[in-house]
């Protein structure tokens, strides 16, 4: 579904993805790992098109998606959730929903997929007139996720989900991630620093070290290899 190749992204004179190949397969969780500084929040916001690379290609169902605008991408099916549960703090839950529904132009889905994401998320269904900036850290981010949720999208980019999140929130999201690709065949690339934590929800992962790409391969295998999970990954 997504193929990544030679990629090559700059902060300035740093750089933080260098030569990065990636795929993607359709229906599939891919966890992206690695420290912090490793490229992995580059890498989605340069497949977002938040970020211009400087080299490499992406293509997306064999289209070429490199240099198109973040919006471009969301109308052809990819949706963001970026670090740090990035919701607008002064619209409801109710309004954050309808907002990542609405270039759809669809009345019905603001409505049925608003009820969807109450169900997926129910601590959310509770709140859904409440402004977001009273919601705890989990339930912004269940709000960020059913929010790029409303778009409907084919690939969901999800960056540090479960970053400073209590376990048992951390625990309840990632279920609901297991979900989205049991029931609607979404697929997903995941940003963890924690890795036992992608490594237990996803299909394959890669590893990141300094903006290479150190490791690729299933997700039980990285897990298993304690080389891997000493030189490169913190768990």
């Amino acid at each position: 579904m997504l193929d990544v190749s030679g990629l090559v992204a700059d902060y300035g004179a740093v750089r933080a993805l260098d030569q990065v190949d990636l795929k993607v397969t359709r229906g599939s969780i891919t966890a992206v790992l690695g420290a912090n500084g490793a490229g992995k929040t580059t890498l989605l916001r340069t497949l977002s098109g938040l970020h211009r690379p400087r080299e490499g290609s992406v293509s997306l169902d064999g289209k070429d998606i490199t240099r198109l605008a973040p919006e471009d991408l969301v109308r052809l099916g990819v949706a963001h959730v970026p670090e740090g549960r990035g919701v607008i703090a002064e619209l409801t839950v109710a309004e954050n929903l309808r907002l990542g529904g609405l270039w759809r132009r669809d009345r019905r889905w603001l409505r049925t997929g608003a009820e969807e994401m109450y169900e997926l998320f129910p601590p959310l269904a509770d709140r859904r007139n409440q402004r977001a900036e009273a919601l705890s850290g989990g339930e912004r981010q269940m709000l960020a996720i059913g929010r790029a949720l409303m778009s409907r999208p084919d690939l969901l980019l999800l960056d540090e989900p479960s970053l400073g999140l209590a376990p048992r929130v951390a625990a309840r999201i990632v279920a609901v991630l297991r979900t989205l690709r049991a029931e609607s065949g979404l697929t997903l690339l995941l940003v963890e620093q924690n890795a036992a934590t992608a490594l237990s929800v996803a299909d394959r992962a890669v590893v990141l070290y300094l903006g290479r790409k150190v490791a690729d391969d299933t997700a039980d295998t990285l897990a298993a290899d304690d080389r891997v999970r000493r030189a490169y990954l913190e768990v």
